[in-house]
């Protein structure tokens, strides 16, 4: 006998295909991996460009589109007015968007996407369908003191989003622990972003290669740092550049990504007198990122505040090295032979804001080639066990056949 498929409503403040980040990632890579006939997934999201259609199906979920929006915006048009609204008018709007959804089409579950934007809107959705199981997922990068900074406005409802949780789920042990200090009753489920094995643990073909080495504007006898992140002070792109200082000329630093800290972080580069080595690349497409990162020499990314970091383990499936902090989530995966004894290594760590350390990680890198290689072993093979997006969605299945029976 044919059965209904359960209805889930997903909360996240953006989705495909515009301003797309690792939240709005693990949506469509664990959606897109469960059959519609058994659950079928609806979000409201905001819409930001004018463009797009107010509702429309991408993959396994049915988008609603809502708030302010414009013709074609940039990044930086999502700071300026009328689109700096949304982000605080979504946490009311989208409870009215939910409530009329619901008349419709009857949900089994809710699932936000963050505490600190779509928290609100489940907790109040939650709180006038008390019946109805709600999933909250953190996926917060930025540190929880700033974030509870930016909610302290609308504290009771920010607390609310995490104490009337039914499942909450975190992709490190490290929001995990954030979530039961906020209020939430349960044992957290820890399941963490995955990989796209399929592109970024695969052999890059020779031209492949050539053409990485081309963007990269690899020279001969070259040794390249790189990193792929958002270009804000959390991500410490600063301290890579400081490093870079210290380090030999023929170190130079490749940066692929954009931000609000882009012009200081040139400045910067400038003052330290390594302008001619640290190489921006502006934004650099997901499908480009596989052949850029197995091009170069040594991934460092040392975060200031990370909540999983999927760069990093993106960066191990490629083979290579990586270094970074073990802040957040990062200590999850990062395990670093001098810091964690008895531990395979998987990393080299550093500590925030210690240029110095960077530049002796890099060195011992250099230094000690069977050590690496041993280290980037060991960390690939963590990720194509334990990464890999199939494994996650299976996971995370399980959540929601839980949720709604």
């Amino acid at each position: 006998m044919q059965h209904s498929p359960k209805r889930i409503l997903i909360f996240s403040l953006s989705y495909y295909p515009r301003f797309v980040g690792g939240a709005e990632v693990a949506i469509k890579e664990i959606t897109d991996r469960i059959s519609k006939e058994d659950i079928e997934f609806h979000m409201v999201t905001l819409r930001f460009d004018s463009s797009l259609p107010k509702v429309e199906q991408v993959g396994n979920v049915l988008v609603h589109r809502i708030g302010f929006s414009v013709p074609n915006p940039s990044i930086a048009d999502l700071r300026k007015f009328p689109l700096r609204l949304n982000k605080f008018l979504f946490q009311f709007l989208a409870v009215k968007e939910a409530l009329t959804l619901h008349a419709r089409y009857r949900y089994s579950a809710t699932w936000a996407m963050m505490a600190h934007a779509c928290g609100i809107p489940a907790g109040l959705f939650k709180v006038m369908n008390p019946n109805i199981p709600y999933l909250l997922t953190l996926q917060e990068g930025d540190p929880p003191k700033v974030i509870e900074r930016s909610m302290r406005f609308v504290w009771p409802l920010f607390a609310q989003g995490f104490s009337r949780a039914d499942v909450l789920q975190a992709i490190s042990s490290f929001l995990g622990a954030w979530g039961t200090r906020r209020g939430y009753r349960g044992q957290p489920e820890v399941i963490p972003n995955g990989v796209d094995l399929a592109r970024f643990a695969r052999a890059i073909e020779p031209h492949e290669r050539a053409e990485a080495n081309k963007v990269l504007g690899r020279t001969e006898h070259e040794i390249i740092l790189i990193t792929a992140s958002r270009l804000v002070p959390k991500n410490a792109v600063d301290d890579g550049i400081r490093a870079l200082a210290l380090l030999p000329k023929e170190v130079v630093f490749v940066v692929c990504g954009i931000g609000p800290d882009e012009k200081m972080l040139r400045i910067l580069a400038k003052e330290c007198g390594v302008e001619e080595r640290v190489r921006f690349l502006g934004e650099v497409s997901h499908l480009a990122l596989p052949a850029l990162l197995a091009a170069s020499d040594i991934f460092i990314r040392p975060s200031r505040s990370e909540g999983m970091g999927n760069a990093f383990v993106e960066a191990m499936a490629a083979g290579i090295p990586v270094i970074a902090t073990q802040e957040g989530g990062i200590s999850d995966f990062l395990f670093d032979a001098v810091r964690n004894p008895g531990v395979p290594a998987t990393g080299f760590a550093v500590n925030a804001d210690a240029p110095g350390d960077i530049q002796n990680a890099v060195e011992r890198i250099l230094g000690s080639p069977e050590e690496t290689k041993e280290t980037v072993a060991t960390a690939r093979a963590l990720v194509l066990r334990e990464y890999g997006w199939d494994t996650i969605a299976g996971k995370m299945n399980g959540l929601f056949v839980r949720l709604v029976g």
